[in-house]
This record gives C-alpha cells, structure tokens and sequence, in this order.
C-alpha cells in the first residue's frame, strides 16, 4: 500500500504541476492578446482625436470666408492638445504663428500631411 500511495502522489503532483503550466501559459498568452488589444484601443482613439480635429479645422479654419472667431481657435487649440502629440502640436504653433498668407497656406498644408500621416500609422 505504501508504494500505491506513493505513485498516486507522484501522479497527482505531475497533474497539478502539469496544470499549473497549462493555465500559466494560458494565462501569458491571455495577457499578451490583452496588452495587444489595449494599444490598438489607443492607437484607435489617437486616429479619433485626429480625425475629429481635422474636420473641424476644415469646418471652422479652410470653410471660413472671414476671420476664426476666439472661441472657435480656443476650442481647435484644445482640441489639438487633446490629441497629446508633440509633432502635431508643434506643427500647429507654425501655423498659428504664420505671419504672411503664403506661409500660412505652407503650414495649413503641412499641418494636414502631418495629421493624414499619422492616421495612416
């Protein structure tokens, strides 16, 4: 009997380490998938918050006939910094520190490659 105990423990221990790596690399790969899951969530949200303020640049900056009004500048100015990239925000301080029409006309186009390549990313 004490043989027969033995070889049932040693069975029952393998099971339960066997178990235990099964659900540990279950568990890993979970994680991983979560992780990957997470940083497109960002990724989409980011293309949001650039989507959404170019259409409204569009709307409220190359639609206009006359001068931005304060509050729409205040809220392209926040909506900008709620996209939370430095290339983008920089990009859109060139532009608003234009002093001539053509350079303006410069930064507005490069302000736009810039958002439509950061969505393409």
């Amino acid at each position: 009997m004490n043989k027969n105990k033995k070889i049932l423990l040693a069975i029952l221990v393998l099971v339960f380490i066997s178990g235990n790596i099964f659900f540990g690399l279950k568990y890993y790969f979970a994680d991983q998938a979560l992780k990957t899951a997470r940083e497109q969530i960002k990724e989409q949200n980011l293309n949001e918050k650039i989507l959404d303020f170019s259409i409204m640049f569009v709307d409220k900056v190359l639609k206009t006939k006359g001068e931005v009004s304060f509050e729409d500048r205040l809220k392209l100015e926040n909506a900008v910094r709620d996209i939370n990239n430095q290339e983008i925000l920089d990009q859109w301080v060139k532009f608003t520190q234009s002093e001539t029409e053509s350079e303006a006309q410069a930064e507005v186009r490069n302000l736009i490659e810039l958002l439509l390549k950061k969505i393409r990313r």
